[in-house]
């Protein structure tokens, strides 16, 4: 179940609360751009939620079938770098869990690269000062792209991801996440799968 406007959004049978209400469920990258985010828009000290979970199920798969979460809401988070001769760039995709990020085509155009290819664990972790497992697209570092499939900006889609740790998740509408400042919204962004 979702909430209206000015509601908390809610999913499955997890414990919702407004995401800086509880900001010891948030990596500080995430806490600080939520802060800074909920200045300019009011909607995100209502509509932003954060759930704690076991750990052992932040991956989308088990967390989806421990709690009951529809996967189209799940908005995985991946992180992509492609090169065009010494110029490296750098970009966050995020995509329904029903899709997969269009990396070698979709996302190396739009980096302008020549090859794309999703960035080292270790150099995501640290440069984004979040966890694996829970590199959410709130909180990045600035000169990462943020590219949001357009699915998540239809009425009534909820955008289900990872806090920046691993024990626990973010929810909040998705035309509300594809409204952040820093967000592309991008057409056909995820693929498919199967």
């Amino acid at each position: 179940m979702s909430g209206t406007t000015d509601e908390l959004p809610t999913l499955g049978d997890l414990a919702w609360h407004p995401a800086l209400d509880r900001t010891d469920l948030l990596a500080a990258p995430v806490a600080a751009a939520l802060h800074d985010w909920a200045a300019s828009d009011d909607r995100v000290r209502t509509q932003v939620a954060v759930a704690p979970i076991d750990p052992d199920h932040a991956d989308t798969a088990t967390l989806n079938d421990v709690h009951g979460l529809p996967p189209e809401a799940s908005a995985n988070c991946v992180v992509v770098a492609g090169r065009r001769g010494d110029v490296e760039r750098v970009a966050a995709c995020v995509v329904p869990a029903t899709t997969s990020a269009d990396v070698n085509t979709r996302v190396r155009k739009l980096l302008d690269a020549r090859k794309a290819s999703f960035l080292p664990t270790d150099r995501a972790t640290s440069e984004s000062g979040m966890e694996y497992g829970g590199i959410t697209p709130v909180g990045l570092p600035a000169g990462w792209r943020v590219l949001v499939d357009e699915r998540f900006a239809t009425p009534d889609a909820l955008a289900l991801m990872g806090s920046g740790v691993r024990r626990s998740k973010l929810l909040m509408p998705g035309d509300l996440l594809c409204s952040a400042p820093w967000v592309e919204v991008v057409p056909g962004l995820g693929v498919v799968r199967g």
